[in-house]
């Protein structure tokens, strides 16, 4: 899940979490509606990729990166923070 302390306007932020350089997302990446602070009521559900339906099991030490793709567009969303949220098998 994501929040932000400045919510965008105009348009969603939109946020992708990549393992080793693939996305770790399906078809629809983390986003937080404009005018919104957190991903939790966003139109367009996350949905995960690979593994089960709890997502990706991610590899240990995996190098880890958070792209943001969008950000607003007449004021764009500031103070991100994106939550992994899972557990060790």
């Amino acid at each position: 899940k994501a929040g932000v302390t400045t919510a965008p306007v105009g348009s969603t932020i939109i946020v992708d979490v990549n393992e080793a350089g693939s996305s770790v997302f399906g078809s629809n990446k983390i986003s937080i509606d404009a005018s919104e602070k957190t991903s939790a009521t966003a139109a367009n559900a996350v949905s995960m990729s690979g593994g089960s339906a709890a997502g990706p099991a991610l590899a240990a030490d995996a190098l880890m990166t958070i792209d943001i793709d969008q950000v607003g567009s007449s004021t764009a969303g500031a103070g991100l923070k994106v939550y992994l949220i899972g557990y060790q098998t």
